[in-house]
């Protein structure tokens, strides 16, 4: 799992920075939503809403490791299920690649997480050791901020951040 934060106050990277608009209305609604949003004109991600309601604040999922249907996620990524080692490791360790993988798009923005097709579970709990965080990636603005964490040594993390540290 990796994940980074998007602040609506002192964050020119969140799409909320400047205030509501159609397209990020979901993100000034109630946490547990899915924010889904369309990037360089190729790709969906996805954030959750964080916060409280007129916040603007969101986690983007970067990356998951899948658990179970994997052969899905493959179809969905590749147009056929694969026993490429390589194709399965990158089938969900990006933004816009896990969207392609779950098959998440606009029709999904503002979903709730509690009670609809795409849902949040409880997992296992992550000891500290294992928890890394550093700046986040892909953006210009805002990049120095370390709100990325993601599981040390997992291979579905997308890559390296600067000023990489451990917890516990």
């Amino acid at each position: 799992m990796e994940v980074e934060a998007y602040a609506q106050e002192g964050d020119p990277s969140a799409h909320s920075f400047n205030g509501i608009s159609p397209r990020n209305e979901v993100m000034f609604g109630a946490p547990g939503h899915l924010y889904v949003y369309f990037t360089y004109g190729l790709h969906y991600c996805c954030n959750v809403v964080a916060g409280e309601v007129g916040q603007g604040n969101a986690v983007l999922i970067r990356a998951v490791e899948p658990i179970e249907g994997i052969d899905e996620m493959l179809v969905h990524r590749y147009g056929a299920s694969t026993t490429d080692k390589n194709k399965i490791l990158n089938v969900t360790n990006g933004p816009a690649k896990l969207c392609q993988a779950f098959g998440i798009d606009r029709s999904d923005n503002g979903i709730d997480l509690c009670h609809n097709k795409i849902f949040i579970e409880a997992g296992s709990e992550v000891p500290g050791n294992l928890i890394g965080k550093s700046t986040r990636i892909g953006i210009n603005q805002g990049k120095e901020l370390p709100w990325r964490y993601f599981i040390k040594n997992n291979n579905w993390v997308s890559k390296p951040g600067k000023g990489i540290e451990y917890f516990g």
